[in-house]
């Protein structure tokens, strides 16, 4: 997986706490400063693959799609392989993003997702990135064209800086195979450190004295903590594999949507 332009870089300041935004580079949030301590690796720190840095938004799906295959209405489709033989995270982390609208404290995008090979069912996507003295506020909005698509499921994939603490409290897990794709059934946790858990509490981030705490919608979270520089805590509405584990169709018009808050102490 390649690099990408990062393009402008638009901050977004309330009190103390400034968000650098880069909508070209995928739609990410690429720095998060509270009081000008940094919590995301970020584009200067030498990752420079895609999937790397920053806060990114996983649409239409999060997680692996197992060999990028999956069936909708008695047909098999057919993703591109964006990670070994699967297809990682959706779409939206590697296209630029169209600013509709920008104040000083919040920012509207927008994705058309297409009908091109990665995707072939269409859509678009809206994303809102806003802040407040101490709070990071994200929301993400997927409307359906004129095609059924698989229901999706969105999320966010942050890149934190290795956390000095943290607090969090999974009641189950989806277990991996030999493929390393989530399944069913669900187990209790523990388990290791890259797997998705259903929590319905906030989780709590420590690191150089500051706190964040972590609300949102979605109870799914992937806990990814292999890496020795970064620790990835992924709300999103739904399973990895989620075209196979769960398949539901979204039809055409009908509107899913998501959202991911982040408050600084």
């Amino acid at each position: 997986m390649t690099a990408l332009p990062l393009g402008e870089r638009i901050v977004l300041q309330a009190g103390g706490l400034e968000v650098e935004v880069t909508p070209a580079a995928g739609g990410r949030v690429a720095q998060i400063r509270q009081d000008g301590r940094e919590w995301l690796v970020g584009p200067d720190d030498g990752r420079a693959e895609a999937i790397a840095w920053g806060a990114y938004p996983m649409v239409p799906w999060a997680g692996r799609i197992r060999r990028g295959q999956f069936t909708l209405d008695g047909r098999t489709w057919q993703l591109p392989p964006s990670l070994g033989a699967h297809a990682i995270h959706g779409v939206g982390f590697l296209r630029p993003w169209q600013v509709v609208s920008r104040t000083p404290h919040a920012l509207q995008l927008a994705l058309e997702l297409g009908n091109g090979p990665d995707w072939p069912f269409g859509g678009r996507v809206e994303q809102e990135i806003a802040v407040d003295p101490g709070s990071l506020r994200l929301r993400l909005r997927l409307t359906a064209g004129a095609q059924a698509m698989p229901r999706p499921v969105m999320g966010w994939h942050p890149w934190f800086r290795k956390l000095s603490h943290f607090d969090f409290r999974p009641t189950a897990y989806y277990p991996r195979d030999a493929e390393g794709i989530a399944t069913l059934p669900l187990a209790a946790p523990p388990g290791p450190k890259d797997d998705c858990y259903l929590c319905a509490t906030p989780v709590v981030l420590k690191r150089d004295g500051q706190r964040a705490i972590l609300r949102s919608d979605s109870d799914h979270w992937v806990y990814y903590d292999e890496p020795a520089h970064a620790t990835c805590f992924e709300p999103q509405s739904g399973p990895p594999d989620v075209f196979n584990l769960r398949p539901e169709i979204l039809s055409p018009g009908e509107v899913v949507e998501t959202w991911f808050d982040l408050d600084f102490e």
